[in-house]
């Protein structure tokens, strides 16, 4: 069965990989793939060139950050038009302000706590300054303040612990509607991790008024009985399915390229009924 994988993340945001370096895996597993970099288009350029060097089915994405009730939900845009790379970058870029703010803040919270890093030299060594919490969690990984990347999030870098205070983020609603007037695909990824069923299906039909397409049903953190719920709630809703392992390199390295955890199968399936979508919404 050929598969396919529609949610990935590059050293752009908070993967390990070049985007060079994701197509080489999809290229040797034989799939279609998508970045999805958080908040940034920065990483496309090369990864759409790469992939026609070889010869790969590649997705132009973007995953972004945004709000609804006093939750961060994450919404996807594939098949992002090279033309609308600027304005995503429009879009985020209080965003990135205030992210920058808050990583700084945390860095000083984390010296203070007795965890000092240098936050010049990462932002040196994260791409074009790129800089978030994956980066510092690897640092305090690194420095052996923790023992992993999951436990820095789990602990140092969590919000309950107190030393991070998230940015403020754009309306998910407001970003849906964005998103399908730059002629990308809204999917709103891992729905089932921040909505139980009842806010998911709440959720909906506004979400699906202001341009919502599809809803992730496959995700290397969905559980079998998820992956049925997601699954019934995108026929009920008459939403495309999406899927993706959430690929991060060695940030996440229990998760492989294509199959996530080991169990994760994408069918190519998923990507030709959106790209047909993609075509009927768009031409």
């Amino acid at each position: 069965m050929k598969l396919c994988d529609l949610h990935t993340h590059s050293c752009y945001s908070d993967g390990s990989d070049s985007p060079r370096k994701i197509i080489e895996l999809a290229a040797s597993l034989g799939i279609a793939v998508a970045l999805t970099d958080h908040n940034t288009t920065a990483g496309l350029e090369e990864f759409t060139l790469e992939a026609d060097a070889r010869g790969v089915t590649a997705i132009a994405g973007v995953e972004l950050s945004t709000r609804y009730c006093g939750k961060e939900l994450h919404l996807l845009g594939l098949f992002l038009p090279r033309e609308h790379y600027a304005d995503i970058e429009l879009l985020v870029r209080d965003f990135k302000l205030l992210k920058e703010k808050s990583n700084a803040e945390l860095v000083e919270k984390l010296a203070a706590a007795g965890y000092p890093l240098d936050y010049e030299d990462l932002k040196l060594r994260a791409p074009e300054g790129n800089m978030n919490r994956a980066h510092i969690a690897a640092e305090l990984t690194r420095l052996s303040y923790v023992g992993s990347i999951k436990e820095a999030f789990d602990t140092l870098l969590s919000e309950a612990h107190g030393l991070y205070t998230p940015p403020p983020r754009p309306d998910f609603f407001e970003t849906v509607a964005l998103l399908k007037k730059l002629g990308a695909l809204p999917v709103l990824a891992h729905p089932l991790q921040e909505l139980c069923e009842d806010e998911l299906c709440r959720l909906l039909p506004r979400a699906i008024e202001a341009g919502l397409i599809g809803i992730e049903t496959l995700h290397s953190a969905f559980s079998t009985e998820q992956i049925a719920t997601a699954k019934a709630i995108a026929q009920k809703f008459d939403l495309c399915e999406s899927g993706g392992s959430d690929y991060h390199g060695q940030n996440k390295p229990d998760v492989a390229l294509a199959v996530g955890k080991g169990e994760l199968r994408e069918p190519i399936e998923l990507y030709e009924i959106l790209a047909a979508r993609k075509t009927a919404n768009f031409t």
